[in-house]
């Protein structure tokens, strides 16, 4: 086990994360530079010639109160049945919350809530795994993902396997002139001002936009691309696109209210897809939705929006948690959910304040 420091260290750090098959682009080099208002320290395991078997990019934040908390995004990368990497990798987190007085260290894998064996060899190392989360305020990344499999399929067989509704309104936006453009930093000013409206829309928070630049300059050009969908030459949706180890994540988007008879982001999501085709991507990956038991629910509509692609629905493992102070860290999940629900019912307040003044109401 080492500390990576700066230099050949962590480029080979980042070319093990980068080539590997569960190379993740949050445990990034790039991504750490995005997240640049916490700090970042990378954890190597090592086999018995040196090489390199394991990588976890742990971001670190002093949480007001509490102290300071160790995060990890996706992580860790390698192969999740290795107890020696995974042994080692963390040891070094405990080296790190010795240093820095953490908490705890936080993951969300991106590994299988079935998968019996990392769960064996996690526990056995004392962490602590949750799987049942009530919504969004229990998990940082989302627990349920729709993944595309590319592997070996041509754009027909793709589009074949798409639901025949999503395949029409793909063709109807194609025949009413929606026009898709690659976007670049200069439309930056465009994508948030539809990020903005989609959030008020649809009633989520979105950040500022300087963190969207930061994506955009962190990961750019290599690693994201943005689209515009423009109808009569006007933008009425916008999505991003990040590529890191052969696999493709759809990351943002937003879209006018206007304009959505076109069926813009239908079409967006079309042509990303064909991207990642055409760099030989294993996996497409539209993320999370909201979790739902009944699928009539009308908070829904993502979810069936993803559902239509053919992906393979993936329940991940939930929160899995290293406890140094465990009375302190879970006092802090509690604030931190406290804090989540009045953001959003500060943002419902807003949503029904605009509908009455739009319906004339008092």
């Amino acid at each position: 086990m080492r500390i990576v420091g700066n230099g050949a260290e962590a480029e080979a750090a980042e070319r093990f994360c980068e080539n590997h098959p569960r190379g993740h682009f949050m445990q990034s080099a790039r991504w750490a530079a995005v997240k640049s208002n916490w700090g970042n320290e990378v954890v190597i395991a090592e086999g018995s010639g040196g090489e390199i078997t394991g990588v976890l990019s742990v971001l670190i934040r002093r949480i007001p109160v509490f102290g300071n908390l160790m995060y990890c995004p996706r992580g860790p990368v390698c192969d999740v049945h290795d107890g020696d990497a995974l042994r080692q990798l963390t040891e070094g987190a405990e080296f790190l919350a010795r240093r820095y007085r953490a908490m705890a260290l936080r993951m969300e894998p991106d590994v299988s809530e079935e998968d019996g064996e990392f769960r064996g060899i996690m526990e056995a190392l004392g962490y602590k795994i949750r799987d049942s989360v009530r919504d969004s305020r229990d998990l940082i990344q989302p627990k349920s993902v729709f993944r595309l499999d590319l592997r070996g399929k041509t754009e027909e067989e793709i589009f074949a396997g798409f639901h025949k509704k999503l395949r029409y309104n793909i063709r109807l936006a194609e025949r009413r002139g929606v026009e898709i453009r690659e976007g670049t930093g200069e439309d930056l000013d465009v994508f948030y001002r539809l990020m903005e409206e989609t959030g008020e829309r649809d009633g989520f928070i979105i950040r500022p936009v300087e963190y969207y630049r930061r994506v955009w300059d962190e990961l750019g050009p290599e690693h994201i691309g943005m689209k515009l969908a423009l109808v009569d030459g006007r933008p009425v949706a916008a999505a991003m696109a990040v590529n890191y180890a052969r696999r493709a994540w759809y990351a943002y988007g937003a879209s006018a209210t206007e304009g959505r008879s076109f069926k813009p982001c239908q079409l967006l999501q079309w042509e990303l897809i064909r991207d990642a085709i055409r760099r030989g991507d294993r996996v497409y990956d539209l993320r999370g939705f909201l979790e739902i038991t009944d699928e009539s629910d009308p908070r829904s509509g993502l979810y069936h929006f993803k559902k239509q692609f053919g992906g393979e629905l993936v329940r991940l493992v939930g929160e899995v948690t290293l406890p140094f102070e465990p009375i302190k860290y879970k006092l802090y999940r509690v604030s931190e959910r406290a804090l989540f629900t009045l953001r959003h019912m500060k943002a419902a307040g807003r949503r029904v304040r605009r509908a009455r003044r739009a319906g004339g109401g008092s």
